[in-house]
């Protein structure tokens, strides 16, 4: 098999921290104790799934050696159990090589979630709303923890914009293909003459940055403060809570109002302006580089639509895939997975054909 030398390397090294996990002066060293479990974490579905491979594989080989038995019996139980066996064998080798590719380093982050109407009017507010709600469904399926940072209602109780910290578990690897133009195709409520009306909201997801990456020198901000607006008790608009951040060299600017202290505003207003600078410099590196395409780490153009929400036709199409599913009852209620799995197996199939392609330039 392709890769067995390192593969072999990483299971040696899974069973090393497995042993190193049951002694006792790695168990006493909590700090040491915890680097080592998360070294053996990363490995392990590696390592697991690599064992699975060479168990498998060990059936097979016995199977067909006994293909030539003079026993016709055991010579069909053999082609039996071949036939079973090769299907299996193919997929987990390339489940394999999928393992094996370079981490995304930004897969395990949290992410800042902006949602913004656009073209449709009212009926645009109403679907940046229905968006919102259907990823703050889904990070509830996941255990995820939201937290709004900035809300601009409309009107007809629709939302201009939003924007929410989201935390938990490998956010930004099951977020980051959906930045883009997200367009709806319905008739309005408001629509009198029942014609199907198309309107779009823009969605960005930026990771999160941590202190550590991304510096804000207290030079480079002016910090307002003023009173809050809508729902929230006898504090709003009686004491100066919310907090507006201004980046002074980038020009950026970051209100919170979601929290009663004024200290927490601030802390969530920091939060967003750092992942704002990060996605800046991170953008810088991608075009310097240039090694990998801009839709593959979810931060594409986003004036390019990425995908329709057809309501009379219970329709959701990924312009990107080309994927349609008649699920969008299920979609809208949270239920993403189908999309998001089948977008990180379509940019995991062509990491690997380039893989292959700088492969095949090796000598």
């Amino acid at each position: 098999m392709e890769f067995s030398q390192r593969l072999d390397g990483i299971e040696a090294r899974f069973d090393e921290l497995t042993r190193q996990m049951a002694d006792p002066a790695v168990i006493s060293d909590s700090d040491t104790y915890r680097k080592t479990a998360k070294s053996r974490s990363e490995l392990e579905e590696v390592a697991l799934k690599y064992r699975e491979y060479k168990q498998i594989k060990h059936n097979f080989d016995e199977g067909r050696q006994m293909l030539d038995d003079p026993d016709p019996e055991l010579r069909q139980m053999a082609t039996d159990e071949v036939q079973r066996l090769e299907p299996q064998l193919a997929r987990i080798s390339e489940e394999l090589k999928v393992l094996l590719l370079p981490k995304d380093p930004l897969d395990d982050k949290n992410v800042v979630l902006e949602i913004r109407a656009g073209t449709g009017g009212d009926e645009a507010t109403l679907f940046a709303a229905e968006i919102f709600r259907m990823y703050s469904r889904y990070a509830e399926t996941l255990r995820w923890r939201v937290e709004v940072t900035s809300v601009s209602e409309s009107a007809v109780g629709g939302l201009k914009e939003v924007i929410a910290l989201i935390s938990g578990n490998k956010v930004y690897s099951h977020m980051k293909y959906e930045s883009g133009v997200h367009r709806v195709q319905r008739v309005p409520a408001t629509e009198q003459q029942g014609r199907v009306h198309t309107s779009a909201i823009t969605v960005a997801v930026l990771p999160e940055a941590d202190e550590v990456e991304i510096k804000i020198d207290p030079k480079d901000i002016r910090i307002d403060t003023f009173c809050s607006s809508g729902p929230g008790g006898q504090s709003v608009n009686t004491t100066y809570s919310a907090v507006r951040i201004t980046h002074l060299p980038t020009g950026l600017v970051v209100s919170c109002q979601d929290e009663k202290s004024q200290i927490k505003n601030r802390a969530k207003a920091e939060r967003v302006l750092r992942s704002r600078l990060y996605e800046i410099e991170l953008e810088k590196q991608r075009e310097q580089i240039g090694a990998e395409r801009r839709s593959m780490v979810g931060s594409g153009d986003r004036s390019e639509k990425i995908r329709t929400y057809n309501f009379p036709q219970n329709r959701v199409t990924d312009h990107r895939i080309g994927l349609t599913l008649h699920q969008l009852d299920q979609v809208i209620e949270g239920r993403l997975e189908p999309l998001v799995s089948a977008l990180t197996t379509h940019y995991q199939t062509e990491k690997l054909k380039d893989e292959s392609e700088i492969g095949s330039l090796v000598p």
